[in-house]
């Protein structure tokens, strides 16, 4: 089938989307059946303006600069479709041609496609609609994980090991520290904080995920053991986290236009500066808060190499489907079998993962206890990669 290719990024950014991006341009442009690879400026808000920028051109360096260039480099959108979007959607793709439609985002990202892909089969218009995966959040239905979380999940290792380097040596000055990710109503990028251990000690000491409630009491018990056994206590707690009955820690929440619930909206505070609030009135010591909000999803310094390995992977495969005659599908990553970390490229129909999100299995957290196990590390070791090992002055004298 002969036309044009049209791709989009939606939703929050990451590190290595803009490799995604690169790999449908370099496979679509080999393909003598795309006429042009044009890419939509922010999300299906901007296809509807008919704002398209012709990237077929994008070859060599400048390609490998797209490729290694973080945040959405097409700028991005969060627009939930309604039913007059349509006509306009379908008009736009006939009077470009646009028979391959590409877009690169998260669970809401893939209910838009799926929406399109099959709103124009309903009228007779062939398109090739597929989903390539991304989101920092890794609460993708559908695969082992998404590209994005790999960074960022390095990304909050890494802070919180630097930080807690800070910490423990200012515990004469502030007893406590608690570090805030993003993540919604999934603990993926907290329960990440864990590989910044080397040694028995190092922060974080306790990981507060939305997978499991919490008490006010019991948090302030966790602390005071904490700090009576290292002189200090490192917190990492997701956004989302509940008390027991059912209360986002954050004291407030809103959602958005995909009900996606937004905490600590309207001014209303977040779930480190609860956490914070409660641990210096019940111990009556000082502390410090990290909230990193969106760093994460844009950090270049910090990518895992592995991530924008296969995120361009994920851009090339979807083309090659599209290409091949797969439409409705969204690109899927799994393990090969063995001990060997080895991705393998599959589908999900996009039916499947439209609009459900993924929490952490049961398997991935210490029962009883604000931890993850040690399944989870070797999980998440290969997608990271190595991580740094800091001089301990208590070491000294230590084999």
């Amino acid at each position: 089938m002969k036309g044009n290719a049209v791709v989009g990024q939606s939703g929050g950014p990451t590190a290595v989307i803009n490799a995604s991006l690169a790999g449908v341009i370099e496979a679509c442009g080999a393909d003598a059946r795309v006429g042009s690879v044009l890419g939509t400026r922010f999300g299906i808000e901007g296809f509807m303006d008919e704002h398209l920028v012709d990237l077929s051109s994008l070859r060599g360096d400048r390609l490998e600069a797209l490729a290694l260039t973080p945040s959405s480099a097409l700028g991005s959108c969060r627009h939930k479709l309604v039913d007059e979007d349509f006509p306009r959607i379908l008009e736009v793709l006939k009077r470009r041609d646009i028979r391959y439609f590409f877009l690169i985002g998260g669970n809401d990202t893939m209910d838009t496609i799926h929406r399109i892909e099959s709103w124009c089969g309903q009228r007779g218009w062939e398109l090739r609609g597929i989903g390539i995966p991304k989101t920092v959040d890794n609460d993708l239905h559908g695969t082992d994980h998404s590209p994005g979380y790999p960074s960022a999940a390095r990304w909050v290792a890494l802070s919180v090991a630097q930080a807690g380097r800070l910490a423990k040596d200012m515990r004469k000055v502030d007893s406590f520290v608690v570090h805030q990710t993003v993540g919604r109503d999934s603990g993926w990028l907290a329960a990440a904080s864990a590989l910044a251990r080397s040694r028995p000690g190092d922060a974080p000491h306790l990981i507060y995920l939305p997978e499991r409630r919490i008490s006010r009491e019991g948090l302030v018990a966790d602390a005071r053991d904490c700090i009576a056994r290292w002189g200090w206590c490192s917190i990492v707690c997701g956004e989302g986290v509940l008390w027991e009955d059912g209360r986002a820690v954050s004291a407030t929440s809103s959602r958005d236009r995909f009900s996606n619930v937004e905490f600590g909206a309207m001014g209303g505070g977040s779930a480190a500066l609860a956490i914070h609030a409660i641990l210096r009135e019940a111990t009556g010591m000082r502390g410090e808060f990290q909230i990193t909000e969106s760093l994460p999803m844009c950090a270049d310094d910090r990518v895992a190499v592995l991530d924008r390995l296969e995120a361009r992977a994920c851009g090339r495969k979807a083309a090659e489907l599209a290409l091949g005659g797969q439409s409705g599908v969204m690109v899927t990553i799994h393990r090969s079998p063995g001990k060997d970390y080895s991705p393998l490229y599959g589908t999900i129909p996009l039916s499947e993962v439209a609009v459900r999100a993924k929490p952490m299995p049961d398997s991935f957290l210490v029962p009883g206890r604000s931890d993850v196990s040690e399944s989870f590390l070797e999980y998440l070791r290969p997608l990271v990669g190595p991580m740094p090992r800091y001089f301990d002055i208590e070491t000294i004298g230590q084999k």
